[in-house]
């Protein structure tokens, strides 16, 4: 079986948050959805489940941050172009999200943009030119 990761995402609307993630390419996997949770495939191995928050609320003793005044974690997501980056952010911010909420990052081997989806949730985008690394950092790759 292949190393997967299902990241957790507390929103405030389940269904406005299925729209937007699937507006932006995502696919909803029905078999773990309900009006408490979405289970949005961006491929084989990473998927991203939007939790309704008082549902998020029982699987943690912590309180649930508020992704639009604290940021605890920023999620990368890959590309296979910068056409495609661009795309997909400005998919977020059609779909009702905000796109670069940073200055976009472009270099000889990375060119990335970010967005923030319905909650305040920070995403990057990122399309990677392997072959344009920089030798050290091609070994590490």
């Amino acid at each position: 079986m292949p190393k997967m990761i299902f990241v957790n995402l507390p929103v405030t609307d389940v269904a406005a948050s299925t729209r937007f993630y699937e507006a932006i390419g995502f696919r909803k996997n029905e078999q773990f959805s309900d009006h408490k949770a979405s289970s949005m495939v961006w491929s084989d191995t990473i998927t991203i489940q939007l939790l309704a928050r008082a549902y998020f609320a029982t699987f943690t003793s912590k309180p649930v941050a508020d992704a639009r005044a604290t940021c605890q974690t920023m999620l990368c997501l890959t590309a296979d172009s910068r056409e495609e980056v661009d795309a997909l952010a400005e998919s977020a911010a059609r779909a009702g999200g905000k796109a670069d909420v940073r200055a976009p990052i472009e270099m000889s081997f990375l060119y990335n943009r970010s967005f923030e989806d319905l909650d305040g949730h920070v995403f990057e985008m990122a399309w990677l030119n392997l072959a344009a690394l920089p030798e050290k950092d091609a070994a590490a790759a």
